[in-house]
């Protein structure tokens, strides 16, 4: 299950992208079906399994305007689990070597249809 939702940035590009922050309560939860939904200028973000609220944004009007032409945005995932890889505490001093170390990051893209309230 999705502890929580955190949106991060609005950019318009050739439709509305939404960059955000999922953090997930446990490495093996692979519970994260999002939903989105526009009503008046609010867009929220919510959970398809259970239904919650996971986060609300205020859109301005070129956003809107996006949104009314695509009927869609395309939502940008950080998954965040705490406690996960533990902390990196040997790092090669020269980075350039490549033999630098990096925990691995999941990162997800999708485009998802919006619903008019």
């Amino acid at each position: 299950m999705v502890a929580t939702l955190s949106i991060n940035k609005l950019q318009a590009r050739d439709g509305l992208v939404i960059d955000s922050d999922v953090h997930m309560s446990g490495a093996n939860d692979f519970d994260f079906s999002p939903r989105l939904s526009l009503n008046g200028n609010i867009l929220s973000i919510t959970s398809a399994s259970d239904g919650s609220e996971l986060a609300t944004t205020e859109l301005d009007e070129d956003f809107l305007l996006l949104i009314e032409r695509d009927r869609s945005a395309e939502l940008k995932v950080k998954f965040i689990v705490e406690g996960m890889h533990g902390r990196l505490d040997k790092i090669h001093p020269i980075i350039a070597d490549g033999k630098a170390k990096k925990l691995a990051e999941s990162r997800w893209k999708a485009t998802l249809p919006i619903s008019f309230e």
